[in-house]
């Protein structure tokens, strides 16, 4: 395990998605053999074991910290996260296959790769979050500036835990080895003025969200005064509480509305959110993703997390923050409190 050195530039331009994963396995080494296998996936689910329900246990015993009077009412948690390493691996959905992906920039957990599974996440620890016992693995396409083709890094990512729902019946914490996207590296859209699911300008800068201007194909916005390029995904809240993966990373989650989780998929959890800054104030010439290295647009943005947190600090952020409603910082607790 452990992150390899990184590209250089122009090697990593010239890498794409893969059209033949199992061209890019004969070329690679034997995938590692990690510590400790999980449960055989079966025709891409992965089912989730006696780790789960150890953990359910331990949140049905695990008592709340008494909310204060002043409490904010966002129910959420969270990681500030640091850029890791840069890799063309993706181990949820090319496992085991080195170099099959598309560039990925890594936040979290220091050795992931393409070989990472859940026992990994577990042995090796070390990583760029706070808190450190968020060991779970973010990723996203690496950004590339249209002119240089150079990569541009996340110069601040902030992962939230949070409820999307009216209450906080039936809530609970985030499972160990659960693998999500959200997003669509396959989609190949305009993203001009106004698009959803487009990069924006935030923090102290004049004019809108969608800049003061935008690059000359339209897609990418320029920032004005200290504004920055941000992007934000959110992923599902509710989960089928049987497997920890499915064939296309997506099935065994789904997004609630309202006060409940639908019926095929009853398990409310925390909903991810990734709050992705880069440190770019925007150009003509724009940027482009490595999920689409010739469309030069945002709509092949997309994130992916693994998922590993020592089981009593999630347990307890979950009741804290999220049972009780209260809005809490990296550290699990509430800074309208304090």
């Amino acid at each position: 395990m452990g992150a390899s050195a990184y590209a250089e530039p122009s090697a990593e331009v010239a890498t794409s998605p893969s059209s033949s994963p199992s061209a890019a396995a004969s070329t690679s080494a034997k995938p590692k053999q990690t510590a400790t296998p999980e449960a055989e996936a079966v025709n891409g689910w992965i089912p989730v074991g006696d780790a789960w329900r150890k953990q359910v246990a331990a949140f049905k015993a695990t008592k709340a910290d008494p909310p204060p009077a002043d409490a904010g009412n966002l129910p959420e948690f969270r990681a500030d996260c640091k850029y890791s390493h840069r890799l063309a691996d993706d181990p949820i959905v090319f496992p085991g296959l080195p170099g099959a992906s598309h560039m990925h920039s890594f936040v979290g957990n220091k050795a992931v790769d393409a070989d990472t599974r859940t026992a990994d996440l577990t042995k090796f620890t070390a990583t760029t979050c706070k808190p450190v016992k968020d060991r779970s693995a973010y990723w996203v396409p690496t950004l590339y500036d249209n002119a240089t083709r150079k990569p541009v890094e996340t110069t601040g990512f902030r992962v939230y835990y949070r409820s999307l729902q009216n209450n906080s019946a039936g809530q609970m914490p985030m499972p160990n080895g659960l693998r999500m996207i959200s997003g669509d590296a396959k989609k190949k859209e305009p993203t001009p003025r106004g698009a959803q699911g487009q990069f924006y300008c935030a923090f102290y800068g004049p004019g809108d969200i969608d800049g003061v201007a935008r690059s000359t194909n339209g897609n990418w916005p320029i920032c004005g005064g200290d504004a920055t390029l941000h992007f934000t995904l959110r992923f599902p809240d509710c989960w089928d509480g049987k497997h920890l993966d499915s064939p296309n990373h997506k099935d065994h989650v789904a997004y609630g509305s309202g006060n409940a989780c639908p019926a095929d998929h009853p398990v409310k959890i925390p909903s991810l959110t990734f709050e992705i800054q880069y440190g770019v104030k925007g150009s003509k010439a724009g940027y482009y993703l490595s999920s689409d290295p010739t469309g030069k647009s945002a709509s092949s943005m997309h994130g992916d997390a693994f998922v590993m947190w020592d089981v009593d600090a999630m347990n307890q952020r979950t009741k804290n923050c999220i049972v009780q409603r209260r809005t809490c910082n990296n550290d699990g607790y509430d800074p309208f409190s304090y």
